[in-house]
């Protein structure tokens, strides 16, 4: 029997983005079995659109909206429960490529995969990859820095994607929601790491996003890379979340990874961003409530 596969986009507010998203995922050679678009609570006509252009797609509309970390943990608790053997998670950003989920499905099987996801590069450039890939200790920005060998082992870009089992979710677990934005995806690939499941990116299909390179500031020649938008909303989920992480996560090395990040960012304000106090106050005060494990929602701080 063919495994059945499940797509699962969140979307918010972005229903021209969704309608290209949608007509891609659509329009793969090896279709998936069902499509789940989660809505979290737009307000510019999203679940009318969806209703209308695409009826064949089933349309879970959440009261309010929880990020894209509550966006994913209702969607994959929703669709696991329809008993299919794979989840194709995607943001409504995501424009894959036709033949995406015929080649994940392939080399899941040929190397015995539970995570597999494609390489994710710009959609202004091609030649570039939406996010760095660590390769060999260094940053890998450039597709012809890493399409010369089949995987990328160990490595994936949640949620932009990925083709997960179904089977590890009941392992694992769901989407943790206080993270909200910015880091929850980091969370859940800690998670999948923590449980050794095998997963992979692989290099012979390509899905486009918006580039997030422009938010990587490399530092101290490209040994440090400390990440910054131009949204104090996204900052403080962003460093609110890191901290909270390596709590978690950091093991005996916490310190010492607390002490890597408050160089980093001490060194992004201080010296790259020629003397942002503001910014840099804003970042330690978000960081440590993570620290903290004080997960509490965005205000002014």
């Amino acid at each position: 029997m063919a495994e059945r596969v499940c797509a699962v986009i969140v979307t918010y507010n972005r229903k021209e983005l969704l309608k290209e998203c949608l007509q891609a995922v659509l329009s793969q050679t090896r279709p998936p079995d069902h499509v789940l678009v989660v809505d979290n609570a737009s307000t510019d006509g999203t679940a009318e659109m969806v209703r209308q252009a695409f009826p064949q797609v089933e349309l879970l509309s959440l009261a309010e909206n929880i990020g894209g970390a509550g966006g994913f943990h209702e969607g994959i608790k929703h669709a696991y429960t329809k008993g299919f053997d794979w989840l194709w998670l995607m943001d409504d950003d995501a424009k894959p490529e036709p033949k995406v989920i015929r080649v994940l499905l392939s080399v899941a099987s040929a190397k015995s995969l539970s995570v597999v996801g494609p390489l994710v590069v710009d959609d202004k450039d091609i030649s570039l990859l939406a996010f760095t890939y660590n390769k060999n200790g260094t940053l890998a920005r450039f597709v012809s820095q890493v399409n010369k060998v089949e995987c990328i082992w160990g490595q994936v870009n949640l949620w932009n994607g990925v083709l997960m089992k179904c089977e590890v979710i009941s392992l694992v677990g769901l989407p943790d929601t206080r993270l909200f934005i910015r880091g929850d995806e980091v969370e859940y690939f800690l998670r999948l790491r923590k449980f050794s499941i095998p997963m992979a990116t692989s290099t012979k299909c390509i899905i486009r996003h918006p580039g997030g390179q422009k938010e990587e500031f490399p530092l101290l020649g490209g040994r440090l890379v400390a990440v910054f938008t131009n949204s104090d909303f996204k900052n403080y989920y962003l460093f609110r979340n890191r901290g909270y992480l390596i709590r978690l996560y950091g093991g005996k090395l916490r310190l010492a990874r607390l002490f890597l990040e408050f160089a980093r960012y001490t060194w992004f304000f201080w010296i790259y961003r020629k003397g942002d106090f503001r910014g840099w106050n804003f970042w330690r005060k978000a960081m440590f409530m993570g620290y903290n494990k004080k997960l509490e929602p965005f205000k002014e701080i």
